[in-house]
């Protein structure tokens, strides 16, 4: 083996010296500045990705809010319209009931009278027929027609008994 052999030793490791320079040189000029280049536009991309990250999560968030307080005006706004719509159908249903009332009132103040005269117009016709139910009996039991005055006087006297 070559490398093994002392005689030749020096010159092998002259060689590896120059092999050493001319590499360390063309990585130093030629790679490690590429590299270097390469991780510095990578670093820049992903500062600039980080930070433009970071403001469209700040937009998100102020968009968000925006969102929320705009859905809690919506609801405040929706609110108050039920209770504004609850109150106009409540005072428009006391309205109707009112108006309901006010008229069934009416309406048997009406029958209430009609039922009055309806008393009394049978209570005056009562008061002929039983005259005329009277005479035709006394004249069935007795043959003689009493007369109206008598019989008048009768039924005010029977009808002064019952009231």
């Amino acid at each position: 083996m070559p490398q093994l052999n002392f005689a030749d030793f020096s010159p092998q490791v002259v060689w590896l010296v120059i092999t050493f320079a001319v590499l360390y040189a063309l990585l130093s000029w030629l790679v490690l500045p590429r590299i270097s280049r390469t991780l510095g536009e990578r670093d820049a991309r992903l500062t600039g990705d980080i930070a433009r990250a970071e403001q469209l999560r700040a937009e998100a968030e102020s968009t968000l809010a925006a969102y929320e307080k705009a859905m809690a005006e919506a609801r405040e706004k929706a609110q108050a319209e039920i209770r504004q719509a609850a109150q106009a159908m409540a005072a428009e249903a006391h309205r109707r009931e009112s108006e309901l009332a006010a008229g069934l009132a009416a309406r048997t103040k009406a029958a209430e009278a009609g039922i009055a005269e309806a008393k009394r117009a049978a209570l005056g016709e009562l008061k002929t027929v039983a005259a005329e139910a009277a005479r035709e009996l006394v004249l069935r039991l007795s043959g003689t027609a009493p007369g109206s005055a008598e019989l008048d006087a009768a039924i005010g006297a029977a009808g002064g008994e019952r009231a």
